[in-house]
């Protein structure tokens, strides 16, 4: 409850809170924790959902109702809904324990009555038509988003992109060949009892499942592998032969792309806006023992001393994320059709500067984490008309729930 009051109030994403949170956790029982975790992100990605069975019983409505009352009603009725497991007797008795612990006694009737309800309306199929009365509302998106990818995709596509965030996967880490084979590591994964299967689309990916804390895993702080989605590996491997090519990866925190390329071999330069990403490079590039430069750069402005100074420039531009929804189950609530805009004419901005950067004959690898179309090949359309001395090599985009992997789109383009 903390956690997720902590998001309501703050505004602060999933991850961020769910790892604070957990990490005081960590020397806790595993099932404690994985309890924590479905919880938190269950209430959090279902919250439209979850708010909608509630405003169908409550005067009230959800929005309206002090942060304690929505979160407890928020992760007592996802419980109901999605956690089995849990008796419903132990929900209404906890949601209790929790309104006279935040000194709200006068409410537990209320919350008690909504609860009970929406109870009934399981047995009674109320809480079913709620459920689906809207693509929105069964998969818990906002409806402008569920708009713009039905018309991009159509309707049984765009469902399937939807639905696709609401399927467990397998976390997909990247090992680190200068360090272990993958091989070995795959027998390090065996013998602490964790599953471990083979990348679909990338050489050096290894799918594991069963994890709730990164940092605990058999050789992470020895630096033998890297969190790296296989969309992301699939499209730095486009790149072929990089050894001794020098090398610019922009908005690179938290260094997934750099840290592959240097790893094999080019000559690398990883920047990003604040000291705080580069940091986050920096770390990453000291446990992988990886050496590359990293600077603290605004990507949007061109730098003099770039100019034509690289062999391959990957601008991994900001993006609204609608790719990784099923990673980041609250991204989906801090987007808005405003901010899509503004994250188009940055990332077009940082496009002409990374273009400057681009020697004759070399290559600008252009990527999003995303899937709309104003944010991916709209954009490269846009930018070969202002860049005629550009040509495009070879363009893809990858769907969560097509694909196995996450969603990615990106654009190699040469330089004439």
């Amino acid at each position: 409850m903390e956690i997720l009051l902590d998001m309501d109030r703050t505004g602060r994403i999933t991850s961020g809170a769910l790892q604070d949170g957990l990490r005081k956790l960590q020397f806790t029982e595993k099932e404690n924790r994985a309890f924590i975790t479905r919880l938190v992100e269950g209430t959090t990605e279902y919250r439209l959902q979850l708010d909608a069975v509630i405003d169908q019983y409550a005067k009230k409505k959800t929005e309206k109702q002090k942060p304690p009352v929505r979160v407890i009603l928020r992760m007592s009725v996802y419980q109901l809904l999605y956690m089995d497991g849990v008796p419903d007797r132990a929900v209404l008795s906890e949601a209790g324990r929790l309104m006279r612990a935040h000194h709200l006694e006068n409410m537990i009737g209320v919350v008690n009555g909504i609860l009970r309800n929406v109870q009934r309306g399981l047995e009674d199929g109320t809480v079913d038509a709620v459920r689906n009365t809207s693509l929105s509302l069964k998969y818990s998106t906002p409806e402008w988003i569920c708009d713009r990818l039905i018309a991009a995709y159509g309707g049984e596509k765009a469902e399937r992109i939807l639905a696709a965030g609401f399927t467990d996967r397998p976390l997909t880490i990247r090992v680190n060949r200068t360090k272990t084979t993958k091989a070995e590591l795959t027998d390090t994964f065996l013998q602490a009892g964790i599953s471990v299967e083979e990348g679909l689309i990338s050489p050096d990916a290894l799918r594991i499942t069963g994890v709730d804390f990164v940092r605990k895993l058999p050789g992470f702080r020895e630096g033998h592998f890297f969190v790296q989605d296989e969309s992301s590996q699939y499209a730095m491997n486009t790149l072929g032969d990089v050894a001794g090519k020098r090398i610019i990866s922009l908005c690179a925190a938290p260094g997934g792309k750099a840290t592959m390329l240097a790893e094999r071999g080019g000559i690398v330069t990883a920047r990003d806006l604040t000291e705080e990403k580069t940091e986050l490079i920096w770390e990453n590039a000291e446990r992988l023992g990886l050496s590359l430069a990293v600077e603290a750069q605004d990507a949007s402005e061109a730098v003099p001393e770039d100019k034509e100074a690289y062999d391959i420039v990957i601008a991994d531009v900001p993006c609204s994320g609608l790719g990784v929804m099923g990673r980041k189950n609250d991204i989906k609530y801090h987007i808005s059709p405003e901010g899509v805009e503004e994250l188009v004419q940055l990332s077009g901005r940082i496009l002409d500067a990374a273009a400057k950067a681009v020697r004759p004959g070399g290559t600008l690898l252009f990527s999003t984490c995303t899937l709309l179309p104003e944010e991916n090949g709209m954009q490269v359309l846009e930018f070969l008309e202002k860049h005629r001395e550009f040509r495009k090599i070879e363009e893809k985009q990858l769907l969560q729930g097509m694909d196995p992997c996450d969603g990615f789109y990106y654009c190699q383009m040469v330089k004439e």
